[in-house]
């Protein structure tokens, strides 16, 4: 497995990662020994980056990313959290209070003193502007809670305003074929930065695996079935924001490859995806 530096965190890691949500939550039922056999193929196969939030499962994911690293802790596997989509978002609850209480939990649930990197899940906003924000991860990090912080964003300006930042070691952002604004907007002002990218959705949920066909169905507790157009949460989470129907159709014109189609899309036939994000 190829090594790359993460961003300021200075460690090496895998480029290849594995994304541990489905773990969790909202993929289907994953039962905790098909949950373990993942993890553990994933180390077996060179893995050392492992993605999970403490809203995944509501704390499940991290538990069983905390059991791999008692089981494996020679494995050099570095497991980078969220925090903050357990709450209403709203800024307000974007807190050093609850920073404190989230980070405590993560802990648990991972079993360690220090964790290797906390991002925030996605906030509103208006908190990647908020000093106080940062003031409260800067003290964080000095007080051994996390060896470093970063963030996840929705769009390419709110992946520049944390790149801005001085502490800031990862941004992650949705990254693929069909989203491919961030490959001109972010990442020179990252690697400018040394900030670390981390690409989310990068198989647009499956869509890319060549796995699925226009007969596919997905298990009613799977976000692919009841957040197809955002009904849950952000339409870009899933699909990457991309029609399903649309990735079975012949490519044609801007104008008549899909008619579900959003008006920002290209077709696919120019081979990007020009979201607002």
């Amino acid at each position: 497995m190829e090594q790359r530096t993460l961003g300021r965190t200075g460690r090496a890691v895998g480029v290849v990662g594995l994304g541990a949500w489905q773990l969790g939550a909202d993929w289907g039922s994953v039962g905790e020994q098909d949950a373990m056999a993942v993890l553990e193929t994933a180390v077996k196969n060179g893995v050392t980056f492992i993605d999970t939030a403490d809203a995944y499962g509501d704390g499940r994911s991290e538990t069983l990313c905390g059991r791999l690293l008692a089981e494996r802790p020679d494995a050099g596997v570095f497991v980078a959290t969220k925090m903050g989509r357990r709450v209403e978002q709203t800024p307000e609850n974007y807190s050093r209070q609850n920073f404190l209480a989230w980070n405590d939990r993560s802990r648990r649930n991972l079993g360690v003193d220090t964790l290797d990197l906390v991002q925030l899940h996605c906030p509103p906003t208006p908190v990647y502007s908020t000093d106080a924000v940062f003031d409260a991860l800067d003290e964080m990090v000095d007080a051994g809670r996390m060896r470093g912080y970063g963030v996840s964003v929705e769009t390419c300006e709110e992946a520049l305003t944390a790149i801005s930042r001085p502490r800031v070691a990862t941004v992650q952002i949705i990254l693929n074929c069909f989203r491919l604004k961030p490959l001109d907007r972010v990442l020179p002002a990252a690697r400018a930065a040394g900030v670390g990218i981390i690409a989310r959705v990068p198989l647009a949920s499956g869509l890319l695996s060549g796995r699925y066909d226009e007969n596919t169905t997905f298990a009613a507790d799977d976000h692919r079935t009841f957040n197809r157009h955002g009904e849950a949460f952000d339409v870009g989470e899933t699909f990457a924001g991309v029609p399903f129907g649309w990735a079975w159709r012949r490519p044609g014109s801007c104008a008549s490859w899909c008619p579900q189609a959003p008006p920002w899309l290209s077709s696919p036939c120019a081979g990007s995806w020009t979201s607002p994000a």
